[in-house]
Parts: C-alpha cells; structure tokens; sequence
C-alpha cells in the first residue's frame, strides 16, 4: 500500500488490538477490519491538510515504525544522504573531494566526513552510549523508538518506489539499523562539539621531527602555525601563533550566534499578560531550508501514555519543538560554548604522548581506511587523548598546531550524551514547566539549545539547560594557558592546561555525567511577564529582570545585544505591557517584518542622504554616483521586509555594506550602556565616509542587475519550486526582523534561494477547551520530492502569510476534509 494519501478517499484500516484505547476514529474502523499480523510493527496514520500525519499505535517500537515509515515517505532521499554520512560512506558513493551535505558536521569533503564518522563507528562509540543504563544513556523507551524507526524506514523502502529524482534508483539509498538511528542522533549532538573540528581531528598529525614510528605521511600539521611562544616545544619553520588579539577575535567569530546557520526566537508569556490568564508561546526556529537538519512535522500518540505534536529534527525520533494538550515549548541556539580545549605538554622524545601531573600517557591512535569510488582506499590515523581527539586549529583563523613540544586535545561533553530524545520525549508528556524543568534535571540531553516554554496553567519559562563543559570562571582563572587568558573572556573558550590534573573539570553533584554542570547551575527565569530570546545570552531574557552570577561559558553578561535580540525585546515587552494578549497577537508578531535597523537608523538616513552635495555619492570605484532617486525611495519606506514592501531589498544591501565596512562602534554617536542595553548603542553617525560609499556602491549594485530601486522586495526575494517563484518575506540577521531570512544573493535577479531562516513555526495557547489553540507553519514544506502534492504548499502559505490550524484533537481530526487514514505494517 502507497503511503502518501490522495485527496478523496479514506483507505481501509487494520489495526493492532488496540480497542477502546485508540482514538475514536480509528477505533471505529477496527471493528470492520481483517485481524492483523501479530508477527510485525505496525502504526495507524492519519493525514490531514499539508500532508500531516497523525501517528497512532498502542507502544514506543510501533511508534517508532509509523515516525520511520512517514518520515521516508516524505524524506526518503534526505534521510538517505544523511545515513550514508553517519556510516562514513560517501566517498565510497560520491567520490572523496565533493562537498558533504553540511548538515550533519563541519567537514569540509566527503573523505574528511568519512574519516571522522567511520572512526566513531569503528571505536564502538555509539554502541557504547546505546549499552549505558539510563539516565547515563538512552531509556528503554527512546531505544524502542529507534528500533521502530528503523524498521519503519526499511519498510517503506521495501514496499514503495521512489519517486524523488533526488536519489530514485541510487544505489545508496539502503535499509538501516537501530545503529544508524542512533549514529544520526549522535551526530546532531556534536555538532557544536567535535562536528565542528571534523577536519582538524582528521587531519591533525605528529611534526615530521617525531620519533620512529610516529609520524604518517610527510607528518606535516594541517593548519599551519606556531604554538605560543611560552609553551611551545620545537617551533622551527612554523608560521608565527596568532597575536592575543587575533585569537580573541578569531573566536568570538567562531562562537558568535549569528555566524551559525542556525538560530531562533522563542518567547513565552505568563498568564497575567494574556487575556484568559493562561500561558502562551510562540516559537520561531532558524535552521537550514535544506539537508539533514530540515524538521519534519507530525503527531505521535500512544492512548494512555503520549499525545504530542510538533517538528522533528529529521531521523529523529522524538517531537522537538513543539505542544501537547497543557504544555508548549520552543529552542533557541544558545550562547554556551559547548566545547574546550586542553593544551598537552608532550614527552620530549615522543610527540605521541603526553604528561599529566609528570606522567607519561600515550595517545590513542586510530587507524581509519575509508574506501573510494573508483579508487584505493584511504587510510589515516586520528590521535585521541584522555580529554578527546587532537586538533589542529579551530576554524579557519585559530591555528592549534601540533609541535614537538605541545598539541591541544579538544573536549566535547556532548560525545557522550544520547540523552536528547528522553529529553524531547520527557517535554512531549509535561504537564506544565515544572514537568519541563523535572525532565531537564533527570536527563540533561540538550546539547546546545534553550528551552522557552509556556502552560495552560499561566506559567511562563527561560532556561538555558544544555550540556557545557564544566569551566568554572576560577578554573579559568586558574588553569588557562595564555591563550585561554583570552579567549576565555572574548568567547567562553577555555583553552586548559593539561598537563595538571588539578585542572580536571570536575563534577557537579547533579550532574547525570562528570565533566558537565548540574542542573541548579543553569541560568532559569520562572514566571515571567515575558521570558525571551533570540540566541544572546540569557542576561535580557527579560530586560526587567535580567539574569546574572552565570559561568562566563554559559555567555555574557552586560554587553551590547544584536540588532535581533533588541528588537525582540522592544516588541515582546510592549505586547506585555498592551497585555489581554491571544494566539492572533502572537502570529501578527510573527509576520510584522518589522526592521529595527530601520526604525533606528532611518530618519537620520534620510536626512544625510538628502544632504548629499549634488545628490551624489562617490563609490569605492572613485566614481560619483547620482543618488537622488534613493533617497525618495528609501523616505518613502515603510520600514518593514514584506514581500510588497518597496525599499526594502535597496536597504538591506545598503545596510549590509554599511555594517560590513569597519567597526561597528564608529556606526553610531551614542555608544552601548549596560544600563541601557534595549536602546543602545543608536544615533547614526552618518558622517563616518563607509555611509555615502555604500549607498553609491548598492545604488550601482542593483543598476547594474537590473533591478529598480524602488522594486518590491518579493520580486526579487524568492525560491524557486518547479517553474513558480515564491516570493519570501523576512529580512536578514543584521537588520534584526524576527522573522529571519538568509538567501543567497544573486546579482542578476536578488535573493533567489533561502539557506536558512523561520522553519518549524507555532503559535500556541489554551482556551479552557481541553484542546491547545494551535497555529503551525513549515516555512519549507513537508516534503522535498518535487513530485509530492507537499513540497511547496506551505511555503506558498508562508509567502502569504498565512497560517495552517492544528488539527490536535479528536474532532478536529475527524473533520478535516481531507483525512486519509492508512494502515502501515511490516510484511
């Protein structure tokens, strides 16, 4: 039977013996149907509008079959690629120098990809995460769901024809194991951790002075580069080490929030800022618009025991943001660093061990054969430590190299946590925020996240809950190496001395695992009027009640907010203190497009681009520039990014060049106060020589695409779906809209692919019903097979801005004119 359901018909239904307990809808059909096989998994889905589905069965493995079974029917080709990465099998099917599909990790080729996962698959490294008894590791429940998922995945596999051209036919598309559902959960977990030094950890090898045995190949560093003077050992014919300065700089870039691709805004209000006194969010996810790390949308229900609805994380088998009849909860990418290094102090004779405390320990060598298409296998060896893996730089301009004297180990508590779908399923059955609190202090599996939440009861709910290593402000203090005297300060990166054992990082008494900070040391704020973020730290989490005395790792406190952050602030404040708030107000906050770029800088604009001598501007070609049309377009504003807007594409590339040409303190004539962080730093210093440069350079920018000044942002801000364009509303990062987009620029036609940006959205509150009022959008859709009826219908929708109503309980179910109720079973 072909799972995605046609718009006409209700198919039959065989149902396990579930009875009374299932649904309504689907235990009226049970009756009328042939007995089942009692030999298989098998789950009940029901689709309605957009191709949402409805998951039913009696337990978690048969849950876990319907989620596997669905999500390939929508996903088969996604889900594919991305357990050809986690088995370390791309070079083997699409050579070893392409481009690996970013989603899963950092690496830069598929053999630098294949390397690193097949080393963790040969270590036994998930294996041993799945043995550990909960709530060390994963709980019977979560291990059935993965169960489930896999033979729901293969099921479908066997009985379908795939139809994506994406992979139809390819011979990588193959069945998986209860293994590779968890290597994919794994590898989303170290995604801030080691999957960002994919290609450091894979690269990284002795100096070609070692000793006998230990070099490979010409033994040279991957990323070249001196040790700090003070501590380094053999430093000759190595490039100079990175200035202090340059180090600090190099990691706040590397850290920063906004230089992801994934963010988020959430925020939750309490019950005294709505209109019936019950709580309301509203979740708005940046992640990538395509890949592995797309969410998937659905309702998972077991009859007595789980009935959630939301998105997941695809090949995951547990909802990640979303609601359930009295709880909803949103993420948003967090400021903590989740990741630290530890410099090791190598034995003079062998760069291939290393002292603590005077003690020689030898590293851990691991030998990878990666095989190719076409080709001789690959082999190299990765070197592990007892703090984790040896890296040669982390990014492209913080070079760690390895020399005679020194290397650096990277930690990643998070290579030890499978702990994050007993958190999701744990959200997925709260009753209120104290269930999501209870749920983070018996799991702790969020990676890099935080958690805003709300309930039908009033409560409201920040809290930065994630897996960090355990870096205390006094054990950088004293611990650092010089190195880490910065970074540590500038970023939350901790660069260690490994060569102490005193320098351990020890463990919290609640804490599930050594090495991490317990539960009662995360930033939390309770019951808020509003409880915010847009992935700053958790200091302005409400500007009336800040937050302070967290670990320095965890992020800043007192310092400038993004563009983002500040107009959240300014608009989530206001809606609080209008107060008798309802779902409406959160969608048309979802929507406003609001620039608050604009609103700061606009007049000022205006007025210096109206005073131009001339009415003109000379651009960094030394040519001047007849401005005058400009100036109209962009007083004639009206200052938000809808796709109908006119001067809004010609301010974002202005704002972008502008922000782009020199520091961003000299921008503004009243400079950032910690005692007035929402409202500075403003003023626009319109004299400064990069503002009429860059006015003159966009002018000439879009002339020459052809593109007309005053042209409709949604003209030229636009995906491609088969032969229709789909205009985008949303704005970039730096000019702080909420509903954020990210495209690439096309200098011929505008903004013509999003990357990144609103994904997984919802609106969520309660009306005393016993049925959450619900609003959902997939900014992308539910599907990426162009020949399914769901690739492109959301994102039409997202385009007008309009919302799809949740269909959570029974009667909502039941009438949707387009239910589909389909049986799916092993065979």
């Amino acid at each position: 039977m072909r799972l995605r359901p046609r718009r006409s018909t209700v198919a039959a239904v065989t149902l396990l013996t579930m009875g009374a307990t299932l649904p309504a809808v689907a235990a009226e059909q049970a009756g009328r149907q042939e007995h089942p096989s009692h030999h298989g998994l098998s789950a009940v889905v029901r689709y309605t509008e957009h191709g949402i589905p409805h998951i039913v069965a009696k337990d978690y493995a048969n849950l876990g079959f319907g989620n596997g079974w669905a999500q390939a029917a929508d996903q088969v080709c996604t889900l594919a690629d991305g357990f050809v990465t986690v088995r370390g099998d791309r070079s083997l099917f699409f050579g070893p120098d392409a481009a690996p599909d970013y989603s899963l990790s950092s690496a830069g080729t598929n053999l630098s990809s294949d390397l690193y996962f097949r080393g963790v698959r040969e270590a036994g490294t998930v294996e041993k995460l799945l043995a550990q008894p909960a709530p060390s590791g994963p709980s019977r429940s979560v291990k059935e769901l993965m169960r489930g998922f896999a033979a729901g995945y293969n099921a479908w596999l066997k009985q379908n024809r795939i139809t994506d051209p994406a992979c139809r036919n390819a011979d990588w598309v193959r069945p998986v194991t209860t293994l590779d559902v968890a290597a994919r959960g794994f590898a989303i977990a170290v995604l801030g951790g080691q999957g960002r030094a994919v290609d450091a950890i894979t690269a990284a090898q002795p100096p070609a002075s070692a000793g006998p045995g230990t070099a490979e190949g010409s033994g040279s560093s991957a990323s070249p580069g001196s040790a700090e003077p003070s501590e380094a050992g053999d430093t000759a014919g190595a490039a100079p080490s990175p200035s202090p300065e340059e180090a600090a700089r190099a990691a706040r870039e590397l850290f920063a929030a906004d230089s992801a691709d994934m963010g988020s805004n959430a925020v939750a209000f309490s019950g005294g800022t709505t209109a019936n006194g019950r709580g309301l969010l509203l979740g708005n996810p940046h992640y990538p618009w395509q890949g592995g790390r797309r969410f998937w949308q659905s309702q998972q229900t077991i009859p007595g025991e789980l009935n959630v609805a939301g998105g997941s994380l695809l090949g995951t088998v547990a909802v990640s943001i979303g609601h359930n009849t009295r709880m909803a909860w949103s993420h948003t990418v967090a400021t903590g660093v989740t990741l630290n290094l530890h410099r090791l102090t190598l034995d003079p004779a062998d760069p291939t061990a290393y002292l603590v405390d005077g003690k020689r320990e030898r590293m851990r060598k691991r030998t990878v054969t990666v095989p190719v298409v076409n080709g001789t296998p690959v082999t190299r060896s990765q070197w592990w430590t007892r703090y984790g893996p040896v890296v040669t730089s982390l990014g492209a301009s913080l070079p760690l190299p390895w020399t005679g004297g020194t290397a650096y180990a990277l930690n990643d508590p998070n290579a030890t946590n499978l702990r994050a779908s007993d958190t999701g399923l744990g959200f997925s059955k709260a009753r209120d925020t104290r269930d999501v609190l209870d749920t983070l202090r018996r799991t702790q599996g969020l990676p890099w996240v935080n958690t805003i939440a709300a309930d039908s009861r009033g409560h409201s709910l920040f809290t930065q809950s994630q897996v960090l290593p355990r870096i205390t402000d006094e054990l950088a203090q004293r611990c650092s190496t010089a190195l880490g005297q910065v970074t540590y300060p500038s970023s939350g990166l901790a660069i260690l001395d490994g060569s102490r054992g005193d320098c351990a990082l020890g463990r919290d008494r609640d804490a599930v695992q050594p090495g991490i900070f317990g539960q009662s040391r995360m930033p939390t704020l309770k019951d808020a009027p509003y409880a915010e973020n847009s992935n700053d730290s958790a200091w302005l989490s409400n500007a009336d009640r800040p937050l302070t005395g967290y670990e320095r790792v965890f992020g800043t406190v007192g310092t400038q907010r993004s563009m983002r952050t500040r107009g959240a602030i300014e608009d989530v404040a206001a809606m609080a203190g209008r107060g008798r708030l309802t779902v409406r107000d959160l969608e048309r906050q979802q929507f406003a497009n609001r620039a608050p770029a604009a609103d700061l800088v606009g007049d000022d604009m205006v007025k210096a681009c109206a005073a131009l001598p001339g009415g003109t501007a000379r651009g960094t070609d030394g040519r001047e520039v007849d401005v005058r049309k400009s100036c109209a377009v962009l007083a004639g504003w009206d200052r938000t990014m809808d796709t109908g807007s006119r001067g809004a594409l010609l301010f974002d590339r202005f704002w972008r060049r502008l922000t782009a040409a020199g520091p961003e303190t000299q921008l503004w004539k009243v400079p950032f106060s910690a005692t007035d962080p929402v409202r500075t730093p403003r003023g626009l210093d319109t004299s400064v020589p990069g503002f009429a440069t860059a006015l003159a350079d966009t002018v000439t920018e879009l002339r020459a695409g052809g593109i007309a000044l005053d042209s409709r942002l949604g003209e030229h801000q636009f995906v491609e779906r088969g032969d229709k364009r789909i205009a985008v509303p949303g704005g970039t990062e730096s000019l702080g809209v909420w509903n954020k987009v990210e495209a690439r620029w096309d200098p011929a036609r505008g903004y013509t692919e999003v990357s990144t940006g609103s994904s997984y959205v919802q609106a969520v509150g309660w009306d005393g019903s016993g049925c959450p009022v619900a609003r959902t959008l997939l900014t992308y859709s539910q599907s990426s097979n162009p020949k399914s009826p769901y690739f492109s219908d959301q994102t039409r929708l997202f385009s007008g801005e309009r919302w799809v109503t949740s269909r959570f309980c029974e009667k909502d179910i039941r009438s949707s004119p387009e239910l589909k109720v389909v049986h799916v079973r092993e065979r």
